[in-house]
């Protein structure tokens, strides 16, 4: 088991490098949309800046050509000016909300000047019907503003469609869900969220739920991957080298003994035999030899033996 400890040990080494660079380079792909976010706002105030250089010439140019001009050309101006205005008097008045209809807006778990980045974000808003005419709620669309100018469009969000019919006397709750970018923390943003319904006749209204400033946040999650993977690859460093510092201790402090070759000495020592499985019977007893007769008496008994016959 030891050895394949390294190995693993190794292989943690060999992976780990690799996540912490791909979190790097995640890091800098926000940074990177972060520094494009930044860069159209700065092309938005230099279009800004333009834009007024531009207005100023022409009130200049016009100016001199009404002073040289005739006085047809002060009424045709004059007449241009007033269609316009009735224009977007007219415009305004179509974008204006319905005297007998009431919103309301929540923001289910978040405040409304606080918007945390990378995560869906619930907004319910309330429609209740106080006339006597039906309504029919088309969408929702949302889009983030130029904080010093709402009238500049940075980011627009999904347009969430609803087409429904609110009875007089009834009220309704709309969900509308989106999820900012995390290259829009820690800045401000103007944040415009825009309810378009119609009544009976076909007249549109247009209702600003929400018109605000708000802050784009990080929230602090405790440990992120990054951070993680680090004190992961730490660790796995410290304990390689404990691994390693303790395999040269082993190998230089350990004294090889020689092993002396096996001499097969028999059973030299018959003390140590246990005769206690074989059977009695077949233990030859030794004893003491008999003596012997001579020969010579042998024969003299036989012819003693003879004679007597």
């Amino acid at each position: 088991m030891f050895k394949i400890v390294p190995k693993f040990i190794l292989l943690l080494m060999l992976v780990l490098p690799a996540s912490v660079l791909l979190s790097n380079r995640a890091s800098l792909v926000a940074d990177a949309e972060e520094d494009t976010v930044e860069d159209v706002l700065e092309g938005e105030e230099i279009e800004d800046e333009e834009e007024d250089e531009e207005d100023d010439e022409d009130g200049q140019i016009e100016t001199e050509e009404e002073g040289g001009g005739g006085a047809g050309e002060e009424k045709t101006a004059a007449a241009k000016t007033g269609e316009e205005e009735a224009e977007e008097e007219d415009e305004q008045e179509q974008l204006k909300a319905a005297e007998d209809v009431e919103t309301t807006l929540l923001f289910t778990k978040n405040a409304d000047k606080e918007i945390p980045v990378n995560k869906l974000i619930q907004i319910l808003v309330g429609f209740t019907n106080n006339g006597k005419q039906n309504y029919m709620v088309e969408n929702i669309h949302a889009s983030l503003r130029y904080p010093q100018d709402f009238s500049y469009y940075i980011q627009n969000f999904t347009s969430r469609e609803y087409n429904t019919l609110i009875e007089p006397g009834k009220e309704a709750t709309l969900e509308y869900i989106f999820q900012a970018s995390e290259s829009l923390a820690l800045r401000p943003f103007g944040f415009v969220m825009e309810l378009h319904y119609k009544d009976a006749e076909g007249n549109p209204f247009m209702d600003a739920v929400f018109n605000d400033t708000v802050q784009f946040i990080e929230q602090d999650e405790g440990l992120d991957t990054e951070t993680f993977f680090l004190y992961v690859f730490l660790v796995a460093l410290v304990v390689l080298l404990v691994v390693g510092a303790q395999q040269l201790v082993v190998s230089l402090g350990k004294k090889r003994k020689v092993a002396k070759p096996v001499v097969e000495t028999g059973t030299q020592n018959h003390t140590d035999i246990d005769y206690d499985w074989i059977p009695k019977e077949n233990i030859a007893v030794k004893k003491s030899p008999s003596p012997r007769k001579s020969p010579r008496r042998r024969t003299a008994k036989r012819a003693t033996g003879s004679g007597d016959e």
